[in-house]
């Protein structure tokens, strides 16, 4: 099996992409985006998630067989996720006043 030989720029390039989004999920932790936040910084870490792994994993330069399992891993992901979603977001909760201790007797009875 041939390995493919990338040239040290492209490391250098990503690694400075890298480091830019880096700045930029710190820059946007301190931005009051309401509801957004957690989308912005879950786009950037999966932007530098892909990053490290096309280039640094080599998986740019694979096989067709490991990224089927790659793309593979990504659906069952999708799929537990969507799992747990459905889950958590047909559920209403109702809070409770008060603290623990009005739970006890609750608990108690449960034992």
């Amino acid at each position: 099996m041939s390995e493919h030989i990338v040239p040290v720029r492209i490391y250098i390039g990503v690694f400075l992409a890298l480091m830019a989004l880096t700045a930029l999920t710190t820059a946007v932790a301190f931005i009051d985006l309401g509801r957004w936040n957690t989308v912005a910084a879950l786009a950037i870490a999966v932007t530098k998630m892909f990053l490290v792994v096309l280039f640094f994993m080599h998986l740019k330069y694979s096989s067709g067989l490991t990224q089927l399992v790659l793309l593979a891993g990504f659906f069952w992901l999708a799929i537990m996720v969507t799992l747990t979603l459905s889950d958590e977001l047909t559920r209403w909760w109702t809070q409770t006043s008060g603290s623990w201790s009005a739970l006890l007797p609750f608990l108690l009875r449960l034992f």
